[in-house]
């Protein structure tokens, strides 16, 4: 990214907030968003925060045809000390570019990147809400722009930032949900995209879920794409197993997303003196330990919800009830830190937040 200096429009046409903070996920939008072009000649240039509004694309635009684009989701958070947080942002924009090898877009530099983004949430702050458990939304992405219909890697991108808050994931408390394990779909195979947070892995998986939801579920536990038998994700999520007093998830094996929330649960746990053990798991395997009573407790992992609790996985007919379709002690304790760390109402003694100033 060319250290070219940050140009600001301000956005005169100033929207109307949300009159309550329960507004839904990803349909409300701040005032203003980040732009950044490529093209190969010159890198990264011309950084800009302007009004929020549409972009015009050439409808050969290489992204309409190939995909050839990366994202990421992140969170601001209000404390109640009036301060506005970021929880480890530059793990995202090293993931970011992570994704962006893989798909063969150029890099980002990651601290300028984290900079521009600090610039853009000062401008915005008085869109993060205040209300508990409410946030505001932040999606970096980069699409490819060539109006070229050749198969390779686009020659130019843009790179965006846009913010949206949204209200508590858990409106109600945490609810433990109902997981079907998909045996048929295959989400990602090691090798592939699994491992990038690219727009075809979420789209390939609306299936899967639609049929799941149609029989009462709310999500889908993917299997691995060969041999359809090693536990992966859930939806887009990583997953958690407490068996035996025992803290398992499934090992980073090339299809699997690196969770932030799942490092950090990693890390957090560590702390605590509570080992994690990251291997290859079969869903076999967990239905034997589920029958002979050694599954304790099942949580899913992700920006969105921090924690996700299951309480109960259908798989060929056979249901596993997971802690009686209530929230495990573990998974209460990891929500009620992480999220006190990310609003400041618990020190952050690892380093994990950055306040925006």
């Amino acid at each position: 990214m060319n250290t070219y200096q940050l140009q600001v429009v301000e956005n005169t046409n100033k929207k109307e907030k949300p009159v309550k903070d329960q507004v839904p996920f990803g349909t409300t939008f701040t005032d203003h968003m980040y732009v950044l072009e490529y093209e190969t000649e010159k890198g990264w240039y011309d950084p800009k925060i302007v009004p929020y509004g549409p972009i015009s694309l050439d409808p050969a635009a290489m992204i309409f045809h190939y995909g050839q684009t990366v994202f990421e989701g992140m969170k601001a958070y209000h404390t109640e000390d009036g301060r506005v947080l970021l929880f480890r942002p530059e793990k995202n924009f090293e993931r970011l570019n992570l994704s962006s090898e893989r798909l063969s877009i150029p890099a980002l530099d990651e601290k300028l990147a984290l900079e521009h983004l600090t610039a853009l949430i000062k401008l915005e702050k008085d869109w993060v809400p205040k209300t508990p458990g409410t946030s505001l939304y932040i999606r970096p992405y980069i699409i490819s722009t060539d109006a070229n219909l050749a198969v390779g890697p686009s020659q130019t991108y843009k790179y965006m930032v846009i913010l949206s808050p949204v209200g508590s994931y858990f409106p109600g408390g945490l609810q433990p949900v109902v997981i079907h394990v998909e045996d048929k779909f295959t989400r990602a195979v090691k090798g592939g995209t699994g491992m990038a947070k690219t727009a075809g892995n979420y789209s390939s998986g609306y299936q899967a879920q639609a049929n799941a939801k149609k029989e009462g579920n709310a999500d889908v536990l993917w299997l691995d794409g060969v041999e359809k038998k090693y536990i992966e994700e859930v939806g887009s999520m990583n997953i958690f197993f407490k068996i035996n007093g025992e803290v398992i998830t499934p090992e980073l094996n090339g299809s699997i997303l690196k969770g932030i929330t799942r490092m950090s649960i990693i890390e957090l746990l560590d702390t605590w003196g509570i080992k994690v053990t990251e291997k290859r798991m079969s869903i076999d395997e967990l239905y034997e330990a589920y029958d002979a009573g050694h599954v304790e407790e099942v949580f899913g992992t992700g920006t969105a919800a921090v924690i996700s609790p299951v309480g109960e996985l259908n798989w060929k007919g056979k249901k596993m009830i997971v802690n009686n379709h209530e929230i495990g002690e573990l998974s209460q304790k990891i929500y009620d830190t992480i999220t006190g760390i990310q609003t400041g109402k618990i020190e952050d003694t690892l380093g994990w937040t950055v306040e925006v100033k």
